[in-house]
């Protein structure tokens, strides 16, 4: 390496130094990172009515980011990782939050569940950037999938059942 190169290498260095300090005190609050979700957890708790196989799975592969069980590394007090961890918990809590569902009706968590099941069939959940290359038992196998599908779908045909049931009823002019 000639001085010449390696003076600015030494340049280089010293700028991604200065910037990476520079980037622990900016007010990521300007450019709409929701700084406040960093290392918290509201206290608001909700356990699902679900088989225990089907918890670990969603403890595994879900709780991260769509509760208020999130569990924060050290890596999530460093910017520019905490601005990205903090607006993707942010952004999953707001889709789904299994922790606020003592507030929602069965109807809306039926819905919630469908909507995950076609959020995991289509492979957008777990996301990918979630899961590679740090919560590798995150990824979801066929046999997770199918356990999950069962549960989520099975007040669907519960709620189809019944919408079939009254629609006979109606034929036949009988009530329930």
């Amino acid at each position: 390496m000639t001085p010449k190169t390696k003076k600015r290498f030494l340049y280089l260095l010293i700028a991604g130094v200065v910037g990476f300090v520079v980037l622990q005190v900016f007010p990521a609050k300007v450019i709409g990172v929701h700084t406040e979700d960093i290392g918290t957890n509201p206290p608001k708790r909700y356990t699902l009515d679900a088989p225990p196989e089907v918890q670990a799975v969603l403890r595994r592969a879900c709780y991260d980011c769509h509760t208020n069980e999130t569990k924060w590394p050290f890596w999530s007090r460093i910017a520019p990782g905490s601005w990205l961890m903090a607006q993707d918990v942010h952004k999953g809590r707001s889709h789904l939050n299994f922790s606020d569902w003592a507030d929602v009706d069965q109807d809306e968590r039926q819905t919630d569940l469908e909507t995950a099941w076609e959020m995991v069939e289509t492979g957008k959940m777990p996301k990918w950037f979630y899961v590679y290359p740090l919560h590798l038992g995150a990824r979801l196998s066929d046999a997770d999938k199918a356990l999950l599908k069962g549960y989520f779908l099975k007040g669907a045909a519960a709620k189809t059942e019944k919408a079939e049931a009254k629609a006979d009823d109606a034929k036949t002019g009988t009530k329930e």
